[in-house]
């Protein structure tokens, strides 16, 4: 019996409850297992609704705070507490729940309240969770669902741009981090020094906006899914060889920023901010943030940064996620901005990759003959394009390449990983870089606002890179140049 086990035991006896120690597995912070335990308590219950359920999983986290219970009412008042306690003590999930959701960054950098999703990226249960309970808390009253921003992003949101208003705008969200492993998953540390709105929490956030509007959403006729089912949807789901993303219209989190992006771009964020600031001064009695004449400055300065990093880019999976090893030698700064960009394929591995492990093996597959079969100090590309719906990070926005011989120093090298001599890359894997990426650039300060786009082929002699159908797609895009 693990200590864990014993904590539950124990707080069981004080309410008089049975339980069994939880299943292997339970341990890691990752989707599945949350998924897991979560199915592990409806099918204990069998007449649950996924409202009652999230609503006891809040209780557990003890996620009662003000704005939470002007929104969504207290967690301690419900007349079927009682038996949503007992629901989730008798499969003696009530550690791990608590754990899992309670959001927390400790004097060491370590993230907790975070899980690992299928797709690589780490998200924070308690804004997701809030998102769910929200748009199944409106569905049931036919009442809109005014609090799924505020419990999201707003008051998160907000809350960050007030309180390091000494920093750069930029440094007000994130950061990212990485795993101690991605196979079993057990500790999150940050890559710098936390904000209120670390990225696991904002894509936490967008995935309660969307999951709480389209559940807000559904009409009479339609019965919400159990938890469990809302949760493998979105997280859990397969791409199909050939179509990618492109076949999918379901809401599914490699979408997550324009589903995000669609669902809110049409609010007026800043209004939105403001009136969520209002409300936490008046439930929570910060007069120190009412009589911060800097409010309206931070509120768009970080809103702007908000936009671009969130939305306008593509989220790029960090090195440490995908595993690389470290490069040999120390790395070259670039001097930005630059004013190309070359566009690659990958040849070998030949197949699109359709899945974070799969793209993650391949990253490591050609690092590896970049370094130990050519003699680089590192994987050659800036960046790879998976068609999962991700970019991967190579060398960075920062670090000279080895990607397009006497140019490296001149552009970013970006390939996609697959072999595209006569089939293209999916079209939403083409709009991650023509659309995506280099709006990032030019708005980071990586890309002149008139650079130019080339294939391999026209700076290298006797390379069909980036692959006949591929080239003659990008000879149409609006930045592609003839070389004379």
């Amino acid at each position: 019996m693990t200590l864990s086990c014993l904590s539950v035991f124990f707080l069981a006896s004080l309410l008089s409850y049975s339980v069994h120690c939880r299943p292997a597995g339970f341990h890691l912070r990752n989707m599945d297992s949350f998924i897991q335990a979560v199915r592990q308590v409806e099918d204990s219950n069998p007449g649950l609704t996924p409202l009652a359920l999230v609503r006891a999983l809040r209780r557990t986290a003890g996620h009662d705070d003000a704005m939470t219970i002007h929104f969504l009412g207290s967690s301690y008042n419900l007349t079927d507490g009682e038996v949503l306690e007992k629901a989730i003590l008798n499969v003696s999930s009530f550690s791990f729940f608590d754990k899992a959701i309670y959001h927390i960054v400790t004097d060491h950098g370590e993230e907790r309240g975070v899980i690992l999703a299928p797709d690589g990226t780490t998200v924070a249960l308690a804004p997701l969770l809030l998102g769910i309970e929200s748009g199944l808390k409106a569905n049931m009253e036919g009442t809109p669902a005014v609090g799924i921003f505020p419990l999201t992003l707003g008051r998160t949101l907000g809350l960050s741009f007030l309180s390091l208003q000494d920093f750069p705008p930029s440094h007000r969200l994130g950061p990212n981090g990485c795993w101690d492993s991605v196979n079993h998953p057990k500790i999150f540390k940050l890559s710098r020094p936390a904000t209120l709105a670390t990225d696991a929490v904002i894509n936490g956030g967008m995935d309660g906006v969307i999951l709480g509007i389209n559940l807000s959403n559904l009409n009479g006729s339609e019965q919400p899914q159990a938890l469990s089912e809302i949760l493998k949807g979105y997280y859990s789901f397969n791409l199909h060889e050939g179509e990618g993303l492109d076949a999918i219209t379901a809401l599914i989190s490699p979408r997550r920023r324009e589903l995000s992006k669609a669902k809110l771009e049409s609010l007026d964020l800043y209004t939105k901010v403001m009136e969520t600031l209002a409300l936490v001064w008046k439930l929570e009695k910060t007069e120190w943030i009412a009589h911060d004449t800097g409010v309206g400055k931070a509120v768009k300065d970080g809103l702007r940064v908000f936009t671009h990093k969130y939305w306008d880019c593509p989220q790029i999976i960090p090195r440490c996620q995908w595993g690389a090893k470290a490069p040999q030698g120390t790395p070259i700064p670039l001097s930005l901005p630059l004013q190309f960009l070359y566009v690659h394929h990958t040849y070998e591995p030949s197949s699109p990759c359709l899945s974070f492990p799969k793209c993650s093996r391949d990253m490591r597959a050609m690092q590896r003959f970049h370094q130990d079969d050519r003699g680089w100090s590192d994987i050659g590309y800036s960046f790879v394009v998976g068609s999962d719906g991700y970019i991967y990070e190579g060398r960075g926005w920062n670090h000279l390449g080895t990607h397009t011989r006497g140019h490296n120093d001149m552009g970013y090298g970006v390939s996609f990983i697959g072999n595209y001599t006569t089939t293209l890359p999916s079209r939403h894997a083409m709009d991650l870089l023509r659309h995506r990426l280099v709006r990032c650039a030019v708005d980071g300060g990586g890309l002149v606002a008139n650079f130019t786009i080339h294939g391999h082929r026209q700076m290298v002699n006797y390379t069909p890179c980036p692959g006949d159908a591929f080239f003659s797609e990008i000879r149409t895009w609006e930045h592609f140049r003839e070389r004379e």
